[in-house]
């Protein structure tokens, strides 16, 4: 369980964690991967975990579905069945707009302004739904991805304030406010969410930090007992405080976005969002 009086443990590497627990929740971007290539020992240390016989369950502030992101995991080298499970939180939003997790799912027909990356669509493939540009059409905003490295806030104050002005609910499916670009770190999805509430809209946040997820990623692994989990990243904002909500022991990997952050910044980091890792690891790595 995460202990927010005493000081993080340092660990050498996972192989380190894997002599305490049997089931690893792993973030992607920043502690596998930057988006462009994997980290240095990242695809041999995954590999090597499963291999151990731990169970391994990918979790991702993505508002892509789980498939996309595997694939892109396989095109950047990572082998799979090293892995058992990649859970996206565009997955989570996809089972309930489709009313498969128990849920009311969105009516037949309901038109969606989708705001993704790159033109990607598979957050609303398979949908019964109608996709709209202007946002004083739509009913719903489904908020899945940021270009910021394309365009600036105003763009997005500019696109969805019709939509906040009417009321429209929004649905954020990746809470990062900070993402890892080719061009260095940019807003995220999160960051926009935050100017749709900004602007007076309604937001509704689906990943890490917030339950849901780690409710399904636990119940894929047939809900172990808790003490035998630890979830790994590279956010504290996310993922530790996302563990600590989950009553889940967590590691902190100083790659991604904490790359370079001294020892007293990460401290006041901790202080700023009340939760500290029980282990912090230098990076992804399997020297064992």
């Amino acid at each position: 369980m995460s202990a927010t009086m005493r000081k993080p443990v340092l660990m050498r590497d996972v192989a380190d964690l894997a002599g305490l627990f049997d089931h690893f929740i792993v973030d992607q971007f920043g502690v596998l991967h930057d988006g462009s290539a994997p980290y240095p020992g990242a695809i041999e240390a995954l590999s090597e975990l499963k291999a151990a016989g731990k169970s391994v369950v990918l979790l991702s502030n993505s508002g892509k579905r789980s498939a996309p992101n595997e694939e892109r995991l396989v095109g950047l080298g990572f082998q799979r069945g090293s892995w058992d499970m990649f859970l996206s939180s565009g997955e989570v939003a996809w089972r309930r707009f489709a009313g498969s997790t128990g849920d009311p799912g969105l009516a037949p027909g309901s038109r969606c302004l989708l705001v993704a990356r790159d033109g990607d669509r598979s957050a609303v493939d398979g949908l019964d739904i109608k996709l709209v540009e202007d946002a004083a059409q739509a009913d719903i905003i489904l908020l899945s991805a940021s270009e910021g490295d394309r365009f600036d806030l105003d763009h997005y104050r500019r696109l969805l304030a019709p939509a906040a002005a009417a009321g429209v609910p929004c649905l954020c499916t990746n809470p990062d406010r900070i993402m890892l670009t080719k061009s260095g770190p940019r807003f995220g999805a999160g960051r926009i969410a935050e100017l749709y509430e900004e602007l007076g809209g309604p937001v509704e946040w689906t990943g890490k930090p917030y339950p849901a997820i780690y409710a399904a990623a636990l119940d894929s692994l047939r809900n172990p007992p808790n003490d035998r989990v630890v979830s790994i990243g590279d956010s504290v904002e996310h993922d530790i405080a996302g563990a600590a909500g989950a009553d889940l022991s967590s590691a902190l990997v100083r790659s991604g976005i904490l790359a370079g952050m001294s020892g007293q910044e990460l401290e006041a980091l901790f202080a700023r969002h009340g939760s500290q890792p029980d282990f912090i690891l230098p990076g992804f790595v399997w020297q064992a």
